[in-house]
């Protein structure tokens, strides 16, 4: 490291720790002020926070990885998550969800079940869901962050104690950056974190540029193509993936043969599955969902969710090109002579390109983009997470009059907690990606089902959600035991088995058990009361299976009308999804000089933007605040 970069990351840290303990004074005012901000802050400024927030370290290691190995289709990789459900709160869940004027998802919830023992049930549910995912997600960053900056950091902190291990050079990293980001977002809640991602936001697009214009001086067009392959650059795909490498690199398609993505086909098919419930179960109770009870109006939380889309997806992915680009003409033909790429390799591309590829000044700043990225989703969660254990748990059930003051310390305790719980999980993380399959396919394949029924099931109540929810919740729990402890069961087993299958795989299962309790518990108690309904309804107004409650309101008010926009909606969803994607392909392509590609991905940009500019944005302006 030189002086130079050391530099540029001290200047970083230093400006974001002042900016982040400068405006928390403004939190001081009560828990909406701590949480939302008071619903006072710019709706393009939560779309950039919310747009920063998504913009992490480990998602980004995991991406260069698997844009390395399988090319240009493996942006549809990113299903998994789904990255579409952005699409689906921007067409009309965002609205749904602001409607309620509330603080968190949880509180959300008794809005649709009511505040009895069954309402009460599905709310202390899904708040335990929002702080096990929340710790979950910081275990998922630790471990990122701790790999990346090994790599990259010059200096040893690996602490002894006699001849055992006390803390790994790794987490001795993570430890620190943590303990830096948790400071600020503590002392600020909401109003350091959006100002702190603004700025991070800002240094990881620069820092993106950069790379970009580094890889067009450094690299030329023939020294991509004498490596990649029509097949890499392709995202048409059938049943199997095919042979991506040739001559020299044959040897990666062995690794493609050897991992989880191989039956692409059925890998698609599950996530598309997998992603329709997700995105229309709705955001998880976590930053994304505060970011959106944060704005001013629903039309606001509408403009946000679609901003978030417009800024996120382009930069990160003429950053992730850049870094591949770099990795495959530098350090593709060692790994290929070698024969030592493996999966685990393939996450410290990231952190090997910028320690040993990328010049002086630009690594400073490209680092300290990658240390926003990190910074910026780390504190968003360490801001949504605790949330729920103040307003939803501590404040509604065991402290319910006591002043504001003591509601923010009681916030800073349980943020405290909620980081040392997810640091400790982080501890025993095998690796970026086996985190990754299990947040994404087994705890919130736990979520799907009763969250999805919420929307559009009139007789759905609060305990087939609380049964629904708990039936995920349990599955999934085992699901993560028995993986981290595969090395102990026995081979051939029936459990050595199940856990060998591939994490997303397994969703249908969680789905399936998750949605037996939803039933079940819906089917054997009494339906939610129907004032509850007609409020909800009335206020919200979603589709699908709400006639009997339409019905009843229809006797009071007979200017009310139902909601009959689901097929308008899924065309547009449909669009978004088609643009969305359209801006991950576009820098891929480009960084990679396929400019023929890059001409047809852009207008298909520029003509789905227009359609969605009368579909969808039109449509919104018409909303009233």
């Amino acid at each position: 490291m030189d002086i130079v970069d050391i530099s540029i990351i001290a200047i970083y840290i230093f400006i974001t720790l002042f900016i982040g303990i400068w405006v928390s004074k403004k939190a001081s005012k009560g828990l909406e002020s701590y949480f939302l901000g008071g619903n006072s802050i710019k709706w393009y400024f939560l779309g950039l926070s919310n747009g920063s927030g998504m913009f992490d370290v480990s998602g980004t290691a995991w991406m260069v990885g698997i844009l390395f190995l399988y090319g240009a289709k493996s942006f549809m990789f990113m299903w998994l998550w789904p990255v579409w459900n952005q699409i689906f709160i921007m067409m009309f869940l965002a609205v749904w969800i602001r409607r309620s004027n509330v603080m968190t998802g949880s509180e959300w919830i008794l809005t649709r079940f009511g505040d009895d023992k069954a309402g009460r049930a599905s709310h202390i549910i899904v708040a335990i869901f929002a702080i096990i995912s929340a710790i979950g997600f910081i275990a998922y960053f630790f471990e990122g962050v701790g790999k990346f900056m090994t790599i990259i950091l010059p200096w040893e902190l690996t602490f002894m104690v006699g001849d055992s291990i006390l803390l790994t050079s790794a987490q001795s990293y993570a430890s620190i950056i943590i303990l830096l980001t948790t400071i600020y977002t503590i002392k600020g809640g909401m109003y350091s974190v959006v100002a702190t991602e603004v700025l991070q936001y800002g240094i990881m697009v620069i820092a993106g540029i950069l790379v970009a214009g580094y890889t067009f001086f450094a690299i030329s067009d023939v020294e991509i193509n004498a490596i990649i392959t029509d097949e890499w650059k392709s995202i048409f795909f059938g049943w199997e993936l095919v042979e991506h490498w040739q001559g020299d690199y044959k040897a990666f398609n062995d690794l493609i043969d050897s991992g989880t993505y191989k039956m692409i086909g059925a890998l698609i098919g599950m996530s598309l599955f997998k992603g329709f419930f997700a995105s229309i179960a709705g955001p998880v109770p976590g930053f994304d969902m505060q970011r959106i009870l944060s704005t001013k109006t629903t039309k606001e939380a509408a403009y946000m969710s679609g901003f978030t889309g417009l800024i996120l997806y382009a930069p990160r992915y003429l950053l992730i090109a850049s870094i591949v680009v770099i990795a495959i003409v530098a350090l593709g033909p060692e790994y290929a002579a070698n024969g030592n790429l493996s999966h685990n390799e393939l996450e410290l591309l990231l952190a090997k390109v910028i320690n040993f590829q990328v010049p002086i000044g630009i690594k400073g700043l490209l680092l300290a983009g990658l240390l926003a990225a990190f910074m910026s989703t780390f504190s968003a969660f360490v801001n949504a997470g605790p949330a729920y254990i103040v307003n939803d748990i501590y404040k509604k059930y065991f402290k319910p009059k006591e002043k504001s003051e003591h509601y923010i310390k009681v916030s800073y305790i349980a943020s405290f907690l909620v980081v040392g719980l997810g640091v400790f999980m982080g501890f025993f993380a095998d690796s970026i990606n086996s985190l990754t399959l299990w947040i994404t396919s087994s705890l919130f394949g736990g979520y799907v089902a009763a969250n999805f029924l919420k929307w559009i099931w009139w007789r759905f109540n609060g305990w087939g959600y609380f049964w629904g929810m708990l039936a995920g919740l349990i599955i999934a729990t085992i699901q993560f035991v028995l993986e981290q402890n595969k090395a102990n069961l026995m081979e051939g087993s029936f459990f050595y088995e199940l856990i060998s299958i591939p994490a997303i795989y397994l969703f249908p299962i969680i789905f399936g058990f998750s949605m037996l309790g939803s039933f079940l518990g819906t089917f054997l108690t009494k339906p939610t009361d129907m004032d509850t309904l007609k409020s909800f309804y009335k206020n919200v107004r979603p589709w699908g299976w709400w006639k009997p409650v339409f019905s009843e309101l229809k006797k009071e008010d007979e200017i009310i009308e139902s909601n009959n926009d689901f097929w308008f909606d899924m065309m547009n969803v449909l669009v978004g999804v088609i643009w969305q994607s359209s801006m991950i392909l576009l820098p891929i392509f480009f960084i990679f000089r396929d400019y023929s590609k890059s001409g047809i991905t852009l207008i298909v940009f520029i003509i789905t933007s227009t359609i969605l500019k009368f579909t969808w944005l039109d449509k919104v302006r018409q909303i009233p605040n």
